[in-house]
């Protein structure tokens, strides 16, 4: 399962108010948002910053939602799938041993970026970038949340002395409900790839927060375009598809039946199909390995 979007019921609670925060945030989810339930919180107080932890489960399973609240009031979150948040726990170890190596800061030696250890994870379609950097005022933790091709940036900077206890906090909430993300555990289908003329269609099965989809991307020289098609209607999207083949196969038979009379003796109606009648092209169809984001 994927990191799992949030339509933040939790949010308007009373643990949010008085801060100054819309009701809004940055959710995964466009459309209609399921049922959430918060199953526990954590709140850390990390300098003049305050981060909220909370697991929440809805039909597609359990996450973790890290809120960052500023003295301001102002507020940014990520979210991270249950086993996402275990690999973050265990970069948390790392960079604090780090950070715990390193000596008191000293500005003529920062790099121009301000970086001095940063890391990847990956998870489905979002990446979660970990930057460890030095500004005027102090070193701090910026994890950053992307949805690949293209969406919404959201981060939270997490102060650099506060990433043990911000570990730990992580900790017991794993310890408490797992890292299982639920959803399906299975192999995905390989992906296939349809050339017809200039045109190049790539059907990849995936998953993300809303389950397992198609996606099928239409490919030029010049141009492309995508669709993605969720899992419970793939039965009644190809329902749709044959009955549209077979209405056209239909169409075409009354031509095809005047063309065969012709050619016929004894007026028997309909003779054999001519011999020079072209055979049906072989459709170059074959599958592949590898994600649609490599090949477009």
């Amino acid at each position: 399962m994927s990191d799992i979007g949030s339509g933040d019921e939790g949010i308007s609670s009373q643990k949010y108010h008085g801060q100054g925060m819309d009701a809004g945030g940055n959710n995964f989810d466009s459309g209609q948002q399921p049922q959430e339930q918060e199953l526990a919180t954590k709140m850390l107080q990390i300098q003049s910053k305050r981060f909220y932890l909370d697991v929440k489960q809805n039909r597609r399973g359990r996450f973790i939602k890290v809120a960052e609240i500023g003295a301001d009031g102002r507020r940014s979150q990520i979210f991270l799938a249950m086993s996402t948040a275990a690999e973050f726990r265990d970069h948390l170890s790392s960079f604090s041993d780090f950070y715990s190596s390193l000596g008191p800061p000293n500005p003529d030696n920062v790099p121009d970026d301000g970086k001095l250890k940063s890391e990847m994870m990956l998870k489905d379609n979002r990446r979660y970038y970990l930057d460890l950097k030095e500004n005027s005022r102090g070193r701090f933790l910026r994890v950053s949340q992307t949805i690949t091709r293209g969406g919404p940036r959201s981060q939270v900077a997490l102060p650099a002395q506060g990433m043990i206890e911000f570990r730990d906090a992580l900790t017991d909430l794993l310890d408490d409900f797992g890292t299982d993300d639920g959803g399906f555990k299975g192999e995905l289908p390989e992906g296939r790839h349809l050339r017809v003329d200039n045109k190049n269609f790539y059907f990849d099965i995936g998953q993300n927060n809303r389950g397992i989809y198609m996606k099928v991307s239409e490919v030029k020289s010049n141009f492309r375009t995508a669709i993605t098609v969720p899992e419970k209607c793939w039965t009644r999207f190809r329902d749709i598809l044959a009955d549209y083949c077979d209405k056209m196969c239909r169409a075409h038979q009354p031509q095809d039946s005047h063309q065969g009379g012709a050619g016929s003796s004894g007026g028997s109606g309909a003779g054999p199909a001519p011999a020079d009648r072209a055979a049906p092209r072989p459709l170059d169809l074959d599958t592949f390995t590898g994600s649609a984001p490599n090949r477009i």
